[in-house]
């Protein structure tokens, strides 16, 4: 079985690389079977920190692999794709979509599980389902309102439009749009400042975050103050290295 998407570690960060770019990384089962994999090995994996997502070639990746769908794909159990960009979603560490040239439908499905969407000015991000005649399966219609504002998700389903890393970035879509030939020191500068920080804290507040979105405010607060899992086990080193650092 070719490796339809490659892991590679450094320094805290666990990269997997979708890597059919021969198919503009189009997503098809195999390639998500390989990802589940990649995912499940993650979460028991103490020396990841940080993981990013993004595509071999010229692209993060053209969608879900139309020839699949024409043919009737064969899944390992119902709703698998969206079972596994769930499981991505919930990992208790930072994620980021790292995405250049297309992200389209199915793909920006999966880049939307993501905590940070990071962009190259050549990414081009649309949502593509009306075109087909398809509706959402793998959490766009939950997410995409989520980034962007409920009324302008509604204008990306309705016109199919391509949006560039730019106007991604402007809309909130993206965290950031960095230059083309920027993007992969931005990425390894971003990363950096993420294991720089406690994955103690960032698994917590993950958590917190998650657990309270769409609760009122008062429940919000009530849940961060008789709920949050409080200091974590580095905080006396941190504070320690801190202080030697000063003095």
């Amino acid at each position: 079985m070719s490796d339809l998407v490659q892991r590679k570690d450094e320094a805290g960060v666990a990269t997997l690389t979708l890597n059919r770019p021969d198919k503009l990384n189009a997503l098809n089962v195999e390639l998500f079977e390989q990802l589940n994999g990649h995912v499940k090995d993650i979460q028991g994996d103490n020396s990841v920190a940080v993981v990013v997502l993004r595509g071999a070639g010229k692209c993060f990746s053209a969608g879900h692999d139309l020839a699949d769908i024409a043919s009737g794909e064969k899944l390992p159990e119902p709703n698998f794709q969206s079972k596994v960009i769930e499981r991505i979603a919930d990992l208790p560490l930072p994620v980021v979509s790292a995405v250049h040239g297309h992200c389209y439908t199915g793909a920006l499905e999966l880049a939307l599980c993501a905590d940070i969407i990071f962009a190259s000015a050549n990414a081009k991000f649309a949502d593509t389902h009306a075109r087909w005649a398809l509706t959402p399966v793998w959490g766009l219609s939950q997410r995409l309102p989520r980034r962007v504002g409920t009324y302008k998700a509604r204008e990306m389903m309705f016109t199919c439009r391509t949006y560039s890393g730019a106007e991604a970035a402007a809309m909130g879509l993206a965290n950031a749009c960095v230059p083309d030939d920027q993007f992969d020191a931005e990425l390894k500068k971003l990363a950096a400042d993420i294991t720089a920080n406690s994955s103690y804290s960032h698994a917590a507040n993950k958590r917190l975050v998650t657990l309270t979105d769409g609760l009122p405010i008062k429940a919000g607060l009530s849940h961060e103050i008789y709920r949050g899992e409080g200091v974590g086990p580095d905080m006396r080193e941190r504070i320690s290295r801190f202080m030697t650092r000063k003095a």
